[in-house]
């Protein structure tokens, strides 16, 4: 049995350099990866350790660099420089980063990461760390730890008089009010019911302050959670399987954000407040949508009833698509995936909006890829009435094999702050554990302005209102997280919201007035007149900003919903467009017919990517509540998507639904209305009775199957045939298996008939 020295616990505060020199250290365990070692055993060790000890189930199969020589190995655009900020044991399984307004570094260092099943060990602890670099020379001379008794750690942000702390299945607040870097008591379990009896990876993780001043997380595919506060009751609760979510402070609100993806674990905004998320496996960039359905890796929606999801907002994967995503994980990377971005694997997200790398790099997405051990670069462009993220050249990549990139973020001196996992191991962690390995890297260019060390928190209201306008978004943000807790401390806003509002109304550019209209709305909320002039701004981002505050907490009012729905009918911007539909979904149900209707009156969109679908989302839950109001939704609609899924949502109780169809098609044969309008009513029809061997024609079929056949397209006709089939003999098994088998017939129609063969088997009938 091989050990090694590892320091687990030191004092609250630590100096580094003195640790290193005295060799602070208690002993660590180094198992083979396929011994079984009895909990007595591990007792019997730690029992010499004021802190159970952290140990190894990784064999250092490969040797490890020391952090002075892989950072040698990190090639970089010129001018940037990478210096070692910590590293072992002053860090250690850095799962998630953070700073505070004093601009340490906090890190959450989990131990506990693969703890389930038969690797649960009730010894190990997760732990707070707090690293500073006084001298701002790039390397951190002091190391306090916060708090040392959490378990399966996997976020934590400071603010608000304290720390935030995501503990699966609990989120914590660990208050620190007097500011002596120790919890002022307990921490409060804020919510609970995150599902954490998962293994390992895709839970909850992840914690960031928006710029709205709600506390946004992750959460991913393998694990179904129901959250709520303390003791709340289930129908209370809201289920969250895979996509983000937010929670307020002050009011303990709790909203599944959006759904979807596989294992979210980086988010960041643009500097117009636009949200992106980074993910694994099925795509790597995001852009959120509040109410959107995103792609899954695997399963279903909750709501059935979406029929279509968002893809990728990337135009690119980073691996080569002619390989297997989980060969890559296993095997390595091969040229062609290293060439297309190293892998599959995404962890970490940051926008960089900061003052010290060059001009050309701000507003771009960088993220880690972990089994390519590089940072990839994207460049957001609007398109549409979303964005695509383009594919640009890799902004760093590392030689050592250790190297595990997890987490990346701006500091107050505009450097960037790279998280190292440090593993030899893949994500999944299937051959051991290495958890006495981790490294904090600190990336900047040229020469680095110090800043001057001064608290945020610390200056008068007037200075934190000024560093609204800083070039580094850190301090903004910094500024506006300390103006709302004073705000919440009950603090006059005055003087700092009369800044705020002039520089809203000046024609400075966007993002600025952005950061003051953030400003306003965490101090007392923005007049409401203001937000309601904001709707006519020149600039679509303001635009948006205001569509998002006006239904942050609040149902939308109807003279609200009526500025919204002449904006839908008036505004040229798509992504102002695509807000007011998201919108769509804060309003009472029977309120939402006008602004779909507007919306789905914009065809010139009607082949966007994100707007139908976010328009669909919208309007659903209202379709069976109003069936006449939905087939005037339908037959107005210029964009097809919602004609379809409206006449399948509508059809597909199909007792109620005859004669809903029958409507529908009536309007449809006449040649005034249009043959892409007719395809997708009768295709809305066809896939709604999917699965079916027969049906009961809806009333009139005979003369008015014939109308129609008499105008259709081939592709229509070919589904008017399935449909004459269906109510008149029904669908026999012989000609379905026929159809699904035959090569030419196009792919819609196999699939109907192949659906229409298992449901036959299910029933008994074939």
């Amino acid at each position: 049995m091989r050990t090694s020295s590892q320091e687990t616990r030191p004092s609250s505060s630590t100096c580094l350099a003195c640790r290193r020199q005295t060799g602070f250290s208690v002993r660590s365990i180094l198992l083979p990866a396929a011994a079984l070692v009895s909990l007595q055993l591990i007792a019997m060790v730690l029992v010499a350790a004021e802190r159970p000890a952290v140990f190894n189930t990784q064999p250092e199969s490969i040797p490890r660099m020391s952090a002075a020589d892989a950072v040698k190995g990190f090639s970089l655009p010129p001018g940037f420089n990478a210096t070692v900020f910590a590293q072992e044991p002053d860090v250690q399984q850095p799962i998630a980063i953070a700073t505070d307004s004093r601009g340490r570094l906090w890190v959450a260092e989990n131990y506990t990461y693969s703890e389930s099943g038969v690797n649960f060990h009730p010894s190990l602890l997760d732990q707070i760390v707090i690293l500073e670099d006084a001298d701002h020379d790039g390397r951190a001379e002091k190391r306090t730890v916060f708090w040392d008794q959490a378990r399966k750690l996997t976020g934590l942000v400071p603010g608000l008089g304290g720390v935030y702390a995501l503990c699966p299945p609990q989120l914590l607040f660990l208050a620190d009010r007097d500011g002596d870097d120790r919890p002022d008591g307990p921490p409060e379990v804020l919510l609970d019911g995150w599902n954490d009896n998962v293994t390992r990876h895709t839970i909850v993780n992840g914690l960031k302050w928006g710029p709205d001043g709600w506390l946004y997380g992750r959460q991913g595919i393998q694990a179904t959670s129901q959250v709520g506060r303390p003791g709340a009751a289930e129908h209370e609760r809201i289920p969250i399987n895979v996509g983000l979510w937010r929670f307020h402070p002050r009011t303990h609100r709790f909203e599944a954000l959006c759904h979807g993806t596989t294992n979210p674990w980086g988010h960041d905004w643009d500097e117009h407040g636009q949200l992106f998320f980074i993910n694994t496996v099925i795509g790597h960039l995001w852009h959120v949508v509040p109410g959107a359905y995103y792609r899954r890796m695997y399963g279903e929606h909750f709501n059935p009833h979406i029929y279509e999801v968002i893809e990728q907002t990337a135009d690119h994967f980073h691996w080569d698509t002619r390989e297997i995503w989980h060969e890559i994980r296993k095997l390595g990377v091969s040229d062609g995936t290293s060439k297309a971005g190293g892998g599959h694997a995404h962890s970490g997200l940051m926008i960089y909006l900061g003052d010290n790398w060059p001009s050309d790099y701000r507003n771009r997405v960088f993220a880690m890829n972990y089994h390519g051990r590089r940072i990839n670069q994207d460049i957001l462009e609007r398109k549409g009435a979303g964005y695509v993220g383009k594919h640009a050249p890799d902004f760093m990549h590392v030689t050592d094999p250790w190297f595990r990139g997890i987490d990346l973020l701006t500091g107050p001196d505009g450097g960037v702050f790279v998280a190292d996992w440090s593993d030899i191991g893949e994500c999944h962690d299937h051959d051991g554990i290495h958890r006495t390995s981790g490294r904090i890297y600190k990336i900047t260019h040229g020469t680095v302005r110090r800043p001057d060390g001064r608290d945020i928190r610390s200056l008068n209201e007037n200075d934190l209102a000024d560093l609204h306008r800083h070039p580094n978004e850190w301090q903004a943000r910094q500024a506006r997280l300390a103006l709302q807790e004073r705000f919440y401390n009950g603090r006059p806003m005055g003087e700092p919201r009369t800044k705020l509002i002039r520089w809203v109304q000046d024609k400075d550019p966007a993002s600025l007035r952005l950061r003051a209209l953030w400003g306003l709305h965490v101090t007392g909320g923005v007049p409401p007149e203001l937000l309601l002039q904001l709707l006519d701004d020149e600039s679509e981002a303001l635009r948006v900003g205001s569509i998002q505050l006006l239904t942050d907490q609040t149902t939308p009012t109807v003279d609200v919903l009526e500025r919204f729905t002449r904006m839908a009918q008036n505004d040229t911007s798509g992504l102002v467009l695509t807000f007011l539909a998201s919108a769509m979904g804060k309003a009472p149900i029977a309120d939402r017919w006008p602004l779909a209707a507007a919306l789905s009156t914009r065809s010139t969109f009607a082949a966007d990517p994100t707007l139908p679908l976010l328009t669909w989302y919208g309007i659903q839950p209202a379709i069976l509540a109003d069936p006449q109001k939905a087939m005037e939704l339908a037959k107005g609609a210029g964009i097809p998507k919602i004609q379809q899924f409206t006449t399948r949502h509508l059809c597909e109780d199909w007792d109620s639904g005859r004669a809903h169809a029958a409507n529908l098609l009536s309007w449809a044969s006449n040649p005034s209305n249009g043959d892409v309008a007719l395809s997708s009513i009768v295709l809305g029809i066809s896939e709604a009775l999917e699965g079916r061997r027969k049906a009961e024609a809806p009333p009139g079929w005979s003369e008015l199957g014939r109308r129609l056949r008499d105008r259709a397209s081939a592709g229509t006709q070919t589904r008017l045939r399935e449909l004459d089939l269906l109510f008149g003999e029904g669908r026999a098994a012989e000609p379905l298996r026929k159809l699904a088998l035959d090569p030419n017939q196009g792919a819609v129609e196999r699939r109907h008939a192949l659906r229409s063969l298992v449901q036959s088997r299910a029933e008994g009938t074939v």
